[in-house]
């Protein structure tokens, strides 16, 4: 089997309504892919990891996921969702992060989601309490803060064959550069691997960094690119060429800058609503020309569902 073949067999929930649309946006200078509506519970980039992550817990047995995040997860909001709706149980731990209106009503909808949450303020607290809420909720699925898994990244490269059937359809032309936001790897590992399977070798994936709470680098994103393709049984096949971008999240993770304030007011004219922690500071990036020159597109991970 080929690779998109190898990908079609693996055991997947479907959550999302795909493909996501394409659209050139003159004003931001980018065309852009939209995965606001990727899903009815709660979009953006987390169903499509889902879709994956669910699936290989339900054929592991397991009942319920434990997993991880700042106090506005989107992430952890979206997997209690679809977790739910699928009749398991979900267990979040929750790290600080500032507290501004979203991330208020972000915890609203968490505690009206059914999850069980603990509040372990600090990854090393987190690191610390781990052992007794695994035991004390009966050994759960865990997952890694925002789903970046080697099986969670394969939505993203199932996104990459996605994109490309777009590009061969006439709908944008093969990007140089894709620009997203880098908040726990498996958006741009999933395309890193995924690109050069569905014959976009050449685009280039850089990830805009927001998220200083876990090691994101160049080499820790291409690991975990290499073991999502060794899933489908493309072990050492090439990646996509990577860059990960610094200097656009500000005083840390969840902190608002003058800079992402600017890009979303600008998307925002356009009619692309971003948001301050993730997408804001991955566009200021982009209007920086931190994806250079060709054409350049924009993956919107950001739920509009809010």
């Amino acid at each position: 089997m080929n690779p998109r073949e190898r990908l079609a067999a693996l055991p997947r929930a479907r959550l999302c309504d795909l493909p996501t649309p394409v659209r050139e946006v003159p004003a931001l200078g980018a065309w852009v892919k939209d995965d606001s509506h990727s899903a009815p519970l709660w979009g953006g980039n987390k169903p499509r990891k889902l879709e994956w992550i669910l699936a290989d817990a339900e054929q592991r047995g397991k009942r319920s996921i434990l997993t991880f995040g700042g106090l506005g997860t989107n992430h952890g909001l979206a997997t209690a969702l679809y977790a739910r709706e699928r009749g398991m149980a979900c267990v979040l731990a929750l790290v600080d992060q500032p507290r501004d209106a979203h991330v208020e009503a972000q915890l609203e909808r968490i505690g009206a989601s059914g999850a069980r949450v603990y509040i372990t303020r600090s990854v090393p607290r987190t690191a610390f309490a781990f052992p007794w809420i695994y035991l004390r909720t009966g050994r759960p699925y865990v997952l890694p803060t925002g789903g970046s898994s080697p099986v969670g990244a394969l939505g993203f490269v199932e996104a990459a064959f996605e994109l490309a059937d777009q590009v061969d359809a006439g709908e944008l032309p093969a990007p140089a550069a894709i620009v997203m936001a880098l908040g726990s790897g498996g958006t741009a590992a999933g395309l890193a691997a995924g690109l050069p399977l569905a014959g976009l070798a050449n685009t280039r994936v850089v990830a805009v960094l927001v998220n200083d709470k876990i090691k994101l680098t160049h080499a820790t994103i291409t690991k975990l690119a290499r073991r999502s393709q060794k899933l489908i049984g493309q072990d050492g096949a090439p990646l996509a060429p990577l860059e990960v971008v610094t200097g656009f999240m500000g005083a840390g993770y969840g902190h608002a800058t003058p800079e992402a304030g600017a890009a979303i007011e600008e998307a925002a004219a356009a009619g692309l609503e971003l948001d301050p922690v993730y997408t804001g500071k991955a566009m200021a990036a982009l209007r920086a020309g931190s994806a250079g020159d060709g054409p350049v597109l924009f993956w919107n991970t950001q739920s509009a569902q809010e």
